[in-house]
């Protein structure tokens, strides 16, 4: 089912609609300031193994937690003093940050490391997204794996079997967030994408 919703003014009976299949345990497709995601509930198992078989990933590869801002960020990461600063500088925006995970993160989405990638995009219909349904969305890019990511919601619901609805806000983008390690006290570019350059190539703690 592909719902079109105002990229700028996303109405709340739509995003109430998408809200209520996450919470059904099911798995959709919506936008984010890089590019379209598909994404379930964190707490449903099932819905997690099943974003791995429509993306036809291995289940060590990581999902991204989709949070509504820095305070949801905190229950699922340890966030240091100096961390946050550096949070609150650049978020929202395109970018996902590794960090240690708590003891609040599923095992089942934990990597060895016990790290999670958390990031709060700077969209509206992201935001009332994860807003109305009150805890991070588990999430990876509409693409194929290691490929470009789709931007039309049309071809993404056609190409991924097994969602549930695509949140229609247009033409999605083609680069993914930038990827920043900010364990150990060190600030390092795990993959370079969308955002400033100039900003996270010199941020430090």
């Amino acid at each position: 089912m592909i719902i079109e919703i105002d990229p700028l003014h996303p109405e709340p009976r739509k995003i109430a609609r998408a809200v209520a299949a996450l919470e059904a345990g099911e798995v959709i497709a919506y936008p984010t300031d890089t590019v379209y995601a598909i994404g379930c509930d964190l707490h449903n198992r099932k819905a997690i193994e099943r974003v791995y078989q429509i993306k036809h990933m291995k289940s060590d590869q990581p999902l991204a937690f989709v949070c509504h801002d820095l305070s949801d960020m905190s229950r699922w990461a340890i966030i240091e003093n100096a961390q946050y600063r550096l949070l609150k500088r650049m978020l929202p925006g395109p970018y996902t940050f590794i960090l240690d995970a708590t003891r609040e993160v599923p095992k089942v989405l934990l990597l060895k490391r016990k790290q999670v990638g958390l990031r709060v995009p700077d969209n509206p219909v992201t935001s009332a997204l994860t807003a109305a349904f009150g805890r991070p969305i588990i999430s990876t890019t509409a693409g194929p794996h290691g490929g470009e990511p789709f931007v039309d919601p049309h071809e993404i619901a056609e190409e991924f079997h097994g969602l549930s609805l695509v949140l229609d806000a247009g033409a999605g983008g083609l680069v993914p967030t930038t990827v920043i390690d900010i364990t150990g006290g060190t600030v390092t570019v795990v993959r370079e994408g969308a955002g400033d350059p100039d900003l996270y190539r010199t941020a430090n703690l």
